[in-house]
């Protein structure tokens, strides 16, 4: 076990989050003793954002670091970015966005390749956000790719998971009910200087309020992220959300459950290898017929 590298991990030392994080997305030895040994953090607040591509989500989180270093917090940001199917690379736009809090230490931005994931998260996703919580930041803020309503896994992994749309998506609420409308612990207009913002809010509020959760009733707020509006009501929101999450236990371990099924499914899928499949796939074509549903069974 990496006994040093979890002391220091837990004296809050950046380069051994980042060792750590290496030594976790490689699945280098000693990586699940690691992860294992890792204390109960409830501290970080784990923050989803998510939304529509074009509603400022990686403007907004910048401006929402700017806030909170103004209130001595540490803040870690993971960037989902999203990546080939063919090579596997991260874009690593946001980080370019986030330029301005590289040298800040008490920020720590790391971005991750979504590789292909359904839900727009990476794979590894829990276990790096673990590791953050054990080096002991206040706020962990997850930017997922954006890609639509497939990205509901988010709600899974952040205890409050905020939604982030435009005025100009009035058009799409009624199709935006069965996806990213559900999972929404907090709405989040912005850039809502624009045209039409006010009945949109107005009507979002009427939507989010028949969507009523557990002793939660959800806020629709409006913010100007390139000014740096709405910043403070956004983050009293996440408080009091956070609040009753970690009242709420039973709400508490349906989050958990949801970790521990996706580590499952991760685990036991673990040896079976796309190229691989690709690779045996062409072999069968090129002697025969191909039955898909044979070919599955045999594993």
């Amino acid at each position: 076990m990496h006994q040093p590298l979890l002391t220091a991990l837990l004296n809050k030392e950046i380069k051994a989050l980042a060792r750590s994080i290496s030594l976790v997305e490689n699945e280098a030895a000693g990586y699940q003793e690691l992860l294992e040994a890792l204390p109960v953090n409830s501290n970080t607040r784990v923050i989803g954002i998510t939304g529509p591509p074009g509603a400022g989500k990686s403007t907004l989180v910048n401006a929402l670091i700017t806030f909170l270093l103004g209130q001595d917090k540490r803040i870690a940001i993971i960037a989902i970015d999203p990546s080939s199917p063919f090579n596997y690379g991260a874009l690593l736009g946001d980080r370019i966005r986030m330029g301005q809090h590289f040298d800040n230490q008490q920020v720590y931005i790391r971005s991750m390749a979504s590789r292909g994931a359904l839900g727009g998260l990476s794979p590894k996703i829990i276990e790096v956000s673990d590791l953050i919580k054990a080096a002991g930041f206040d706020y962990l803020f997850i930017e997922t790719v954006g890609v639509g309503q497939s990205e509901v896994e988010i709600a899974g992994i952040a205890d409050t998971t905020v939604v982030v749309v435009v005025p100009e998506a009035g058009d799409e609420i009624q199709t935006m009910k069965a996806g990213l409308m559900e999972i929404a612990d907090i709405f989040v207009v912005n850039k809502a200087d624009r045209d039409n913002a006010d009945e949109f809010v107005k009507n979002l509020r009427l939507l989010a309020h028949s969507r009523y959760k557990e002793n939660w009733e959800i806020p629709v707020l409006k913010t100007i992220a390139t000014r740096e509006e709405g910043l403070a009501a956004l983050v009293n929101a996440i408080t009091s959300h956070q609040q009753q999450v970690q009242a709420n236990h039973q709400h508490h371990a349906l989050l958990l459950a949801e970790k521990a099924y996706q580590l499952l499914q991760h685990r036991r899928m673990k040896d079976v290898n796309r190229r691989a499949l690709q690779q045996q796939i062409l072999q069968q074509m090129n002697s025969g017929a191909f039955n898909l549903y044979r070919f599955v069974s045999s594993y």
